[in-house]
C-alpha cells in the first residue's frame, strides 16, 4: 500500500472585522431577524432521498441561513469568564453545492464562520474571514465567482443587521 501524500499549502486570508456602536443584544436580535434557521425540511428531505423536495424547499429559502449558533461566551464560563459571544454558521447549501460540485474541498468553508461578540466597551463586534479570499485557494474561477456572490450577501445582511433601526 502506498504511503499518503500531503501537500501544504499556504493561503492569504482577507479577515474582516466590523465595530457597530449598538448593543450585543440589538445586534443578535437584527441578525437572527434578518437570517432565519435553516428549514429542518431540508436535511431532513435530503436524509430521505427526497432531493426534488429539499431544491424546492431551498429555493423558496433565504438567501442566507443559520446553520447553526454556539454560545461561544457559555463556554468561556469554563475560563471563569463571563462574556457575550455566538459563533454562527451560515450560509445557503444550494450556494454550496454550486462551489463543491467542482472542487469538493471547498466544503471545508461552507456554511461560514461568523463571531458575534460584545466588545469591552460594551457594543457589538462581528469577525469573519471573506468569503472569496477563503474559497479563492481553490484557484477555480467558478468557485470563486459564486464567492464573490457570498462576499456582497454576507456584506449586505451584517450591514442591514448592524445598522437597523438607525436614521438612514
Amino acid at each position: 500500500m502506498a504511503k499518503p501524500s500531503t501537500v501544504r499549502l499556504q493561503v492569504q486570508i482577507e479577515h474582516v472585522r466590523i465595530e457597530a456602536a449598538k448593543p450585543f443584544e440589538a445586534v443578535k436580535a437584527a441578525l437572527e431577524d434578518l437570517v432565519p434557521p435553516l428549514d429542518p425540511a431540508v436535511p431532513e428531505a435530503l436524509r430521505q432521498g427526497d432531493i426534488r423536495r429539499a431544491k424546492e424547499a431551498l429555493q423558496r429559502g433565504p438567501e442566507l441561513a443559520i446553520f447553526s449558533a454556539r454560545d461561544h461566551g457559555g463556554l468561556l464560563r469554563i475560563a471563569d469568564l463571563s462574556r457575550k459571544a455566538v459563533q454562527y454558521e451560515i450560509g445557503n447549501p444550494l450556494t454550496a453545492a454550486r462551489m463543491t460540485q467542482h472542487q469538493l474541498p471547498a466544503s471545508l468553508y461552507a456554511p461560514l464562520r461568523v463571531v458575534l461578540y460584545e466588545s469591552e466597551a460594551g457594543y457589538a463586534v462581528v469577525e469573519y474571514d471573506r468569503p472569496s479570499s477563503l474559497f479563492g485557494q481553490f484557484a477555480d474561477e467558478r468557485v470563486t465567482a459564486v464567492a464573490r456572490e457570498l462576499d456582497a450577501s454576507l456584506e449586505r445582511v451584517l450591514a442591514q443587521a448592524l445598522h437597523s433601526g438607525e436614521e438612514r
